[in-house]
């Protein structure tokens, strides 16, 4: 594949590029970009102009081959490689080799600048091609956010957000054509927003601030799994947070990685696995459309609405889930263990490394988790918890439904206690009881 130039330009036009990327694109035959950045070249520049057309993603493969062979420029704002097109490039099959990128200082950078806010310090959300409650997630009080605006109405929808959220007190301040000849600061409260629209080419800077009127004890997202209950939608199909957080411990998530949640009731456990890194990748498999609904309003509400939903009874609904959006590295069952193959499609899917858990609260279950365990190993345990209610004028203990819990890394070199042992006996005293959770 011939070399492509990718060419970061900021709203500073052509005066703020380097020397380097003048020639570029001086020497470029096509010049792709979108309509603003292609607004910004000199008529000096000979090439012809090719603007992104809408849908971008499936359009690229077909525009890269349409110019095979001719030299090649791309125009993307500020720092290509930051949520950029040269990211768009490289998933869409470019080799990284066929990539020269001359990046623009980026908005985050500029805008930190400005601000006086330190880069590594500040959170960056970005609401571009995304839904406003990916910003969900990032709202602590004290923070300092960078939000990427769609365009010029995103300012007005990020003040209601942070309304609603509890955080009207928060200050928002509006950075437009930063570098450019026009740049402007605008600010406001969130909490009766009134500026107008402005410069579709904005970046947002929110100091969130909580409002004093929030309870001191109202539910709160803390970043460790275990989020409380209050906090999610449910008709009573929800693993409880003590048991949540001891199940977000034995998947162990890791940036990148991909979980299948079946079962996925309100989908607490997607959830919370998104909610682990940025860059997690989720699947909830649910039967019931009205639960499936649910947890696509629980994922917007707790910040990732990314989690994919996938409405279809198990193991049928898995079937294609491997192609895309590809093989899980960790699987929950949070039910129907119990329905034919589903153990055997789950544990298939997984590659060497995966991890599998289970949870259960009935005997059927249970006895065929033991089964697997004694066949595969990985770790049984029992969870429980009792909480403290009232029992007349005194207080007593409520101990809730004990959850068996098998969790296992396929070729994990833990052979089963049935391993090398004959006997109906053999192994038997494996099952480990803990104090965990409750569901």
């Amino acid at each position: 594949m011939s070399a492509i130039t990718v060419v970061g330009v900021g709203a500073d036009g052509w005066a703020g590029l380097s020397a380097a990327a003048r020639e570029a694109l001086g020497a470029a035959e096509v010049v792709l970009g979108g309509g603003r950045q292609l607004g910004l070249l000199p008529e000096g520049v000979a090439a012809e102009r090719v603007p992104w057309p809408s849908p971008l993603r499936a359009a690229v493969p077909g525009l890269l081959e349409r110019f095979a062979g001719r030299r090649l420029a791309v125009l993307a704002s500020g720092d290509p490689m930051f949520h950029g097109i040269g990211r768009t490039l490289l998933e869409c099959g470019v080799p990284a080799e066929s990539l020269r990128v001359l990046p623009h200082p980026s908005s985050v950078s500029l805008a930190c600048a400005r601000l006086g806010w330190p880069v590594e310090e500040t959170e960056v959300v970005t609401l571009v091609g995304r839904p406003v409650a990916s910003l969900h997630a990032a709202l602590y009080p004290g923070r300092r956010l960078l939000v990427l605006s769609a365009d010029a109405s995103t300012p007005a929808r990020v003040a209601r957000v942070l309304a609603e959220r509890g955080f009207g007190p928060s200050r928002v301040r509006v950075l437009e054509q930063l570098g450019g000849p026009a740049e402007a600061v605008r600010e406001g409260v969130a909490a009766g927003w009134s500026l107008p629209p402005g410069d579709p080419l904005n970046v947002l800077a929110v100091e969130c601030v909580l409002d004093p009127a929030v309870a001191a004890d109202a539910p709160r997202q803390q970043l460790v799994p275990g989020l409380r209950d209050e906090l999610f939608e449910s008709d009573g199909q929800l693993t409880k947070r003590h048991v949540r957080a001891a199940t977000l411990a034995a998947l162990a998530p890791a940036p990148g990685e991909l979980l299948w949640d079946v079962g996925g009731g309100s989908g607490s456990i997607g959830i919370e696995w998104l909610r682990a890194h940025r860059t997690c990748r989720a699947v909830s498999v649910e039967r019931d459309r009205a639960r499936a609904e649910r947890i696509v309003r629980n994922a917007a509400a707790l910040g990732v609405p990314r989690l994919r939903v996938v409405t279809g009874a198990a193991p049928r609904a898995l079937a294609g889930l491997e192609t895309e959006p590809g093989r899980p590295d960790a699987v929950f069952i949070g039910g129907g263990l119990t329905v034919p193959g589903l153990l055997e499609a789950c544990w298939s899917a997984l590659g060497p490394g995966g991890r599998l858990v289970a949870n259960t609260v009935t005997l059927e279950s249970e006895a065929l988790l033991t089964q697997w365990y004694r066949r595969h190993g990985g770790e049984l345990v029992k969870l429980g918890v009792a909480h403290a209610v009232p029992v007349g004028g005194f207080t007593g203990w409520r101990q809730a439904m004990p959850v068996t819990q098998w969790s296992v890394v396929k070729g994990g070199g833990g052979a089963g206690p049935d391993a090398g042992e004959s006997g109906a006996d053999a192994g038997a005293d494996e099952v480990v009881g803990v104090l965990g959770g409750a569901k």
